[in-house]
């Protein structure tokens, strides 16, 4: 029977592509849990690997889904780390203590509110969303954010930081100081600034200290990141499966192709895409995990200038290949 080989090559072929596939989402999982608590940039790492690595194929929509909502599985990590020190009903907290956990929790809430507007506005107004993610430029975006807030790290560190920072636990953070903070953590939006990075920088520019500016910036991620990722993956649920035009139909009825040919917006993600996007969640969790602890490890006995150095390498990297081979 000569059709045994062709489907036993093809079985065999099928296997070893998604293995691979199971691989480049374990890789991006393992970058997400990394540099999403370091400062250097989640979003700029993953959108770089992403040039390389493309468990998800050319499914564009699902690939945006993916660098927004597997952030889900990083900050499920400090809600589990955290979750003491933020749960105002934990056993064994005093009423003082419980009452300071509602404080926290309102200067959270507070410094959520300009990444609110400001990431509707991203995710609404598609001249602004396009620019950014416009494949000729969005490598440029993220290397020149690199250097910038890498150069700003360096001089921050040696030449703004006041000697004695006032702000060394959370009760002495004002609701003022709060709010500026998350003011400054707009700026994350931009791909390759870093949302962790431009909140530590500017909460030691206003008085916190790296441990203070460290786990505060890990708390603000927690309505940022749970609000962005549903936003995104709502909004990409109902391209996929709910929005009835003549070409979506034509997506489930006939063939994604023929679809994508007559002008569907959005082709539907497989189970095994799925599957995918749970394992680098699952990945990025348990990494990060690894990665706060390292973190607030590291604050102890040293500044952030190492981290300023590696985003300008980087930063200069992605230019040189961005103008030389491209992405």
């Amino acid at each position: 029977m000569p059709g045994i080989p062709m489907l036993a090559s093809s079985i065999v072929t099928d296997f070893f592509e998604g293995l691979w596939r199971l691989i480049e989402a374990i890789i991006l999982g393992i970058i997400e849990g990394i540099t999403e608590w370091l400062p250097i940039s989640s979003t700029g790492h993953l959108m770089l690997a992403g040039k390389v690595l493309k468990p998800f194929g050319d499914n564009q929509a699902f690939i945006e889904l993916f660098e927004v909502v597997v952030q889900l599985g990083a900050i499920l990590a400090v809600c589990v780390i955290y979750f003491h020190k933020l749960n105002p009903w934990s056993k064994g907290k005093t009423p003082g203590q419980k009452h300071q956990t509602w404080i926290l929790w309102a200067k959270v809430c507070l410094a959520s509110i300009p990444i609110v507007i400001f990431g509707l506005i991203y995710e609404k107004v598609d001249a602004v969303h396009d620019f950014f993610h416009n494949s000729k430029i969005q490598p440029i975006i993220i290397a020149c954010a690199l250097i910038f807030y890498g150069i700003a790290f360096i001089v921050v560190e040696n030449y703004f930081i006041p000697k004695r920072q006032p702000v060394n636990k959370f009760f002495k953070l004002t609701y003022r100081t709060a709010f500026f903070i998350g003011c400054i953590q707009v700026l994350s939006l931009i791909p390759g600034t870093s949302r962790s990075g431009v909140t530590i920088l500017g909460a030691m520019l206003l008085g916190c200290t790296r441990r203070v500016s460290a786990e505060y910036t890990f708390f603000l991620g927690i309505p940022a990141m749970f609000g962005a990722s549903g936003l995104k993956l709502l909004s990409t649920l109902k391209d996929m499966y709910f929005d009835k035009n003549p070409a979506a139909e034509l997506v489930t009825e006939l063939s994604p192709e023929l679809a994508s040919e007559l002008g569907s917006k959005v082709e539907p993600a497989g189970v095994y895409d799925w599957f995918l996007f749970l394992v680098a969640m699952f990945v990025a969790f348990m990494v990060s995990m690894i990665a706060i602890r390292f973190l607030m490890d590291y604050v102890k006995r040293h500044n952030f200038t190492f981290f300023g150095w590696y985003r300008i390498a980087l930063g200069v990297i992605v230019l040189i290949v961005a103008f030389t081979i491209g992405f």
